[in-house]
């Protein structure tokens, strides 16, 4: 009976130590956003207190929208389109040279795995719009440059997933396909990508959808798409113009979110 008493006992204090952690995690990571907060001036009543009356008074002028321009969209709206599908194609074909390499258990070599991984981690750091801004000073105006910028920083982020999934799937069809003697591109085609390819395809298609967005804000510095016609828009404090292209980019995004989900379905089924 004593013996029964005492392990209940040790269960509840494991218990109460695991509850103390939480707490200590959860403080810890509380504290981490309020000092964020004060450090951003989130909690500065004064620039509060002016920034949104500010913005009260900007969004009358905003409204009703105007669409008197519309025919001068449609390039620019195509332009962004294409940059968003090259830059993902782009994304995904140096991605899936990567991945494997960037996976501890299909990388050939710790030294491949540490530069597979420093180059996936070098085209994540960079910013799209530091991209942009550099290959417009390479390439020149247009949407090439934004294109690559799209491309070249998306292919931190997928190959980055990619690597994780491959490195979370089951490991026993990959042991068997290995012990029965099949070569490691074999492993890789019927072991490996049955199992990751769902998985990469969602965050494809998502990446597809953010580069899509993320070209209005290449397109600030040059580099082609509908963001050129919003910052122009902005620049000539047409506002009516600008809230009209806003609610075009909306309908686009919403079209590209039921179209990705709808091939999302398609290619795993």
């Amino acid at each position: 009976m004593s013996a029964s008493v005492d392990s209940h006992r040790a269960i509840l204090r494991r218990h109460d130590l695991r509850w103390r952690q939480q707490c200590l995690r959860v403080l810890v990571i509380l504290a981490a956003v309020v000092g964020s907060l004060a450090v951003v001036g989130l909690f500065d009543p004064n620039r509060i207190a002016t920034g949104v009356p500010a913005i009260l008074n900007l969004l009358p002028e905003m409204f009703p929208p105007d669409f008197g321009r519309w025919q001068f969209w449609i390039k620019p709206l195509i332009d962004s389109m294409a940059m968003s599908i090259a830059g993902t194609s782009i994304a995904v074909f140096f991605s899936l040279l990567l991945c494997f390499f960037a996976a501890r258990n299909t990388s050939p070599s710790r030294g491949l795995y540490v530069m597979a991984t420093a180059i996936l981690n070098v085209t994540r750091a960079v910013p799209e719009l530091i991209l942009g801004m550099i290959l417009v000073a390479a390439v020149g105006f247009g949407a090439l440059p934004g294109t690559l910028a799209l491309g070249l920083h998306s292919v931190g982020m997928l190959g980055k997933f990619y690597a994780e999934a491959i490195e979370l799937c089951d490991q026993e069809p990959i042991e068997a396909a290995r012990s029965s003697g099949a070569s490691e591109m074999q492993v890789i085609v019927h072991s490996i990508l049955p199992q990751v390819f769902p998985a990469m395809a969602d965050v494809t298609f998502y990446r597809w959808e953010y580069n899509f967005r993320a070209s209005m804000v290449v397109g600030a510095v040059g580099a082609g798409g509908i963001g050129l016609e919003i910052i122009s828009a902005l620049r000539i404090m047409e506002y009516q113009q600008v809230s009209a292209l806003l609610l075009v980019v909306l309908v686009v995004v919403t079209a590209l979110d039921s179209m990705s989900n709808a091939l999302r379905h398609w290619m795993v089924q």
